[in-house]
């Protein structure tokens, strides 16, 4: 067991070395590479089949045998006693080797099972990131807006003070803040939810304090969509996982036809000679070699196994292709929403400009000449809608490029 959680460790510090840079998030995914106890699962499985192959390989035991005469065969030598004899099958030539390559093409496929499980956990903590993100800059802006709206009571109750306004701008303002904090109040239940949520997938045995970045860096990836097809038809590892199945199951038709073709053994015989009235000492003797052969009679359980081997294949292309087009469904539906993220994120940005040079032009009116409050509390309303939706396209645009980073298999 320590062996192989060495084995498992190193490997993930490997990848570390060629795929995690110093960021944030980086070290959360190195982490959660390390404690995850599904992807330890699944590393274990393809550690367990990897010794599967010296078992297929390896020849039938040889076979020993000792024989007591109870009755002495007379010979001229003298009385025939006892016997040993050992004897070795061999199967038809690369009928092992057949299984072998049988063998190593399924621990390939458990292995790209471990390495989906990687890509998936890698994507879910991703995930989870950004939306402690979002929260995190969601109670932010909120506060921000609080502040904004406190401050503006003060201009309202001295306003109302010296009768230029009705009391009912304070009242629509109170409302406008009684909403706001209990906005504000579900957004941090919210942030300790996805707090939780984040350390359950690193699986560390203290909680983490998760570090986020003052503003998420938007990632660059191709802009050629079919360029990003054909990555994920060659990297997928769902897709390489079948592959390896439908080699391994090929070669699994090899094993089963040569398995009905004839195997032969070798042995010896060592005898032992009593004494006789002509033998007065007794003498052993060899009786070598001997050859043996094993017909395959019963030609209904080799044709099975063929066929049970070239069934079990074409089921395993026909799920490739409905697993090929299943995921390119997926992920046209992933690049409308990273188009639709980067639309977004580009228009709220420009709004949300708009928006408060919109607020300070009201609140001056306002604060001068009694212009239309209720106006100024719409416009504040918007400056918070469009910072929110700002953050929500930043986010929502780098989980539609972790998500095909998944497909593709990084």
């Amino acid at each position: 067991m320590k062996t192989r959680k060495f084995i498992f460790t190193a490997f993930i510090a490997l990848l570390s070395l060629n795929t995690f840079t110093q960021d944030y998030l980086d070290s959360y995914l190195e982490m959660a590479a390390k404690n995850n106890a599904a992807l330890k699962s699944k590393f274990n499985e393809y550690l367990a089949a990897l010794e599967v192959v010296p078992q297929v390989r390896a020849l039938p035991n040889p076979q020993v045998a000792f024989g007591y005469f109870i009755q002495p065969i007379e010979t001229r030598m003298g009385p025939q006693e006892f016997k040993f004899s050992a004897s070795q099958m061999f199967p038809w030539f690369g009928t092992l080797g057949a299984r072998a390559d049988a063998a190593t093409r399924m621990a390939e496929a458990k292995y790209q099972t471990f390495e989906e499980a990687k890509s998936s956990l890698f994507n879910e903590v991703r995930d989870a990131y950004y939306n402690l993100y979002f929260t995190r800059h969601a109670i932010d802006i909120t506060m921000q807006n609080l502040d904004i709206l406190n401050m503006f009571r003060n201009l309202v109750l001295v306003k109302i003070e010296a009768g230029l306004v009705s009391a009912v701008d304070e009242y629509r303002l109170e409302i406008e803040i009684g909403d706001l904090e209990n906005q504000l109040a579900l957004l941090k239940d919210n942030l300790e939810v996805q707090t939780i949520e984040f350390n359950n997938l690193l699986n560390t045995d203290t909680p983490q304090t998760v570090e986020l970045p003052s503003i998420l860096q938007t990632t660059m990836i191709s802009d050629d969509k079919y360029a990003l097809l054909d990555s994920i038809r060659s990297g997928n590892h769902q897709l390489l996982g079948l592959d390896r199945q439908i080699e391994s199951l090929e070669y699994r038709q090899e094993s089963a036809r040569k398995s009905g073709l004839p195997g032969f053994s070798v042995g010896l015989e060592y005898l032992v000679i009593g004494k006789g009235e002509n033998n007065m000492a007794g003498k052993d003797a060899f009786v070598f070699p001997t050859v043996g052969i094993t017909i395959p009679l019963y030609r209904n359980k080799y044709r099975a196994m063929v066929d049970e081997a070239i069934y079990t294949e074409t089921a395993r292309q026909e799920e490739k292709i409905d697993r090929t087009n299943l995921i390119e469904t997926i992920f046209e539906n992933t690049w409308r929403d990273l188009r639709d993220a980067g639309r977004r994120l580009d228009l709220n940005h420009e709004q949300l400009i708009l928006a408060r040079k919109s607020v300070e032009i009201l609140q001056v009116g306002y604060a001068t000449s009694n212009a239309n409050f209720e106006e100024v509390l719409r416009m504040e309303r918007q400056v918070l809608k469009y910072a929110l939706e700002t953050e929500k396209a930043r986010t929502d645009h780098e989980a539609a490029v972790s998500f095909i980073k998944y497909l593709t298999g990084n």
